[in-house]
């Protein structure tokens, strides 16, 4: 697959409304987001249209309105992101990002449990 568009955080919420259930209408969509973020339907909107120039939503004629579904997995959108991120502030190096959250104590110790299992799935 293609690197993942960048996505402002706004769109983001946007996306994770999709990523539960789609396709949806703007209305829908707004139902799913509006209130907690205290947006209004013309927000959702434009925010819908940016994901569609970014190929990042489709959308499907339905009567006078459109549905809007992703256009990317989120598993792929997250793994896009996560590589970006190690990419920018930790010199593409994913053990420093472990490290750096172990030293500001960001890591619980189920986080350092989980961390170890997945080691050990991964070591040959």
């Amino acid at each position: 697959m293609s690197e993942s568009p960048q996505i402002s955080e706004a769109e983001h919420a946007v996306m994770e409304a999709l990523w539960a259930q789609s396709p949806l209408t703007a209305t829908e969509v707004c139902e799913a987001v509006c209130e907690t973020r205290d947006w209004s339907l013309p927000t959702v909107k434009t925010l819908l249209s940016r994901l569609v120039a970014k190929d990042a939503v489709l959308t499907e004629p339905d009567g006078r309105r459109f549905l809007y579904s992703p256009a990317i997995a989120r598993d792929d959108y997250v793994g896009g992101e996560s590589r970006r991120l190690v990419d920018r502030l930790f010199g593409g190096r994913a053990a420093s990002l472990v490290a750096h959250l172990a030293e500001q104590e960001a890591l619980s110790e189920a986080d350092i449990s989980e961390i170890e299992a997945l080691l050990k799935e991964l070591k040959p």
